[in-house]
């Protein structure tokens, strides 16, 4: 018994110690035994310290694997399998990826031959947003080295078909949508895109999208588009790009009804509704951005292309392609063609099929080349658009553009209508037969 006592009173005595030492984290020894003396860690302070070091343990290896695979998610630096020897030790990729290091320019080529295997237009446009989501580098590559191939996949005309279909071939979200939810908050919305130092914004709300008509918030797929040509054609940085969607809503009953369609499913807003969104979106981006920010309104419908540009341009960095970017190209275009047979641009007369943002603009700026005005006949001024009424002209109405060559007798005729086909032969024995 007392030696059973004894057991318990040396357990007690140990447990004594224990709970002594918990009390104070200095060193304790048993006393019993001089060969059992060490110094005595309080168990409180072991299991946090061991919590601490398989903490900062596993916080490493969070962050090697967060590096690793973060690196080879971000289109902006993965390269792929053109990720060295050391790249790969250094970014904690190895394993991560094929053993195989291919350069970039082999990269491209298997991609290409890939793009090529695709039939359907709409397939390669898919394939080609795809790799711009996952190897930006790659992506650039490939269009700038084979511009003439590739540059209507990523822009027209397959990118039309892909803005009808971008509901249903919907995968990741490209570009910076706004919509009538935001209303109050833009500014906010503005601040949750990653890139803080935007330079160059590419707009539309859907309403014209090329010849298409509405097509909405699915109208991204121009922005994303025209923003890409930025890079490959003009060398501007895809990370100061920002291609913007504002969602006012879609008159097209089609979108209305479909059940992919990713916009708002409400009529399209006009009036104080749509001024004041974009109003608000305007002071935003300025406010965000800095009033250095260029603005490109693209696709908008004719009557807010024309209100947008006329009430921005004085506050703003503005600018719009389908008005200003096509009147530039033509006159150019026109300019280039007086060197060859002489003259001045006065001594002609401009007949335009079509009296559109692109019609109506060229010919604002061929009119502040030579102060010359357009060819729209004055009997219509009172049912003619606003932009329209300054080119109106005494004549009588004709009716067809062969009609129209015959009486007016152009020496420059310029066709910017969405209508095909127009330029028949006649038209052009017509044109031949006024002028040497």
């Amino acid at each position: 018994m007392l030696g059973a006592l004894g057991d318990r009173g040396q357990r007690k005595s140990n447990f004594s110690m224990i709970a002594e030492g918990n009390e104070d984290d200095t060193n304790t020894t048993n006393g019993d035994d001089e060969d059992d003396a060490q110094p005595f860690t309080p168990w409180a302070v072991s299991v946090a310290r061991t919590n601490t070091h398989l903490h900062l343990k596993a916080k490493h290896q969070v962050q090697r694997v967060e590096i690793g695979h973060a690196l080879l998610r971000s289109p902006q630096h993965n390269k792929g399998l053109a990720f060295a020897e050391k790249e790969r030790d250094a970014h904690f990729l190895r394993g991560l990826l094929p053993p195989a290091v291919l350069s970039q320019e082999l990269q491209a080529k298997r991609t290409l031959n890939i793009l090529r295997e695709y039939q359907v237009p709409l397939h390669r446009y898919i394939a080609m947003m795809d790799l711009q989501e996952t190897n930006e580098k790659l992506f650039y590559k490939l269009l700038i080295d084979n511009v003439e191939e590739l540059l209507p996949v990523v822009y027209t005309p397959v990118v039309g078909e892909a803005c009808q279909k971008y509901g249903s071939i919907f995968r990741r979200p490209q570009g910076l949508y706004i919509s009538l939810k935001d209303k109050g908050k833009i500014l906010e919305v503005l601040k949750n895109w990653p890139e803080k130092n935007i330079q160059v914004i590419v707009v539309t709300d859907g309403e014209r999208i090329l010849g298409l008509g509405d097509l909405g918030c699915q109208g991204m797929g121009i922005p994303v588009g025209k923003l890409s040509l930025y890079t490959a054609l003009g060398g501007v940085r895809p990370s100061v790009c920002l291609p913007v969607t504002i969602d006012v809503g879609t008159k097209n009953e089609t979108l209305l009804n479909d059940e992919f369609y990713i916009g708002l499913k409400q009529k399209r807003a006009t009036e104080k509704e749509y001024d004041d969104l974009l109003h608000e979106f305007m002071t935003a981006v300025k406010k965000n951005y800095g009033e250095k920010v260029l603005i490109q309104f693209e696709d908008f419908a004719n009557h807010n292309a024309f209100n947008l540009l006329t009430k921005y341009r004085t506050s703003h960095l503005v600018f719009n392609d389908d008005i200003q970017g096509t009147a530039c190209v033509v006159l150019g275009g026109l300019l280039s063609a007086l060197k060859l047979i002489g003259g001045t641009l006065a001594d002609h007369t401009f007949l335009f099929l079509g009296a559109g943002e692109a019609g109506t603009g060229i010919a604002e700026l061929i009119s502040l080349e030579i102060s010359k005005k357009g060819l729209v006949v004055s009997s219509r001024k009172d049912s003619l658009q606003h932009f329209k009424q300054p080119w109106a002209h005494d004549h009588e109405p004709v009716r067809g553009l062969l009609e129209a060559v015959k009486a007016i007798k152009p020496t420059i005729l310029i066709g910017t209508s969405g209508v095909g086909k127009q330029f028949t032969k006649e038209v052009i024995e017509a044109m031949s037969s006024i002028n040497e």
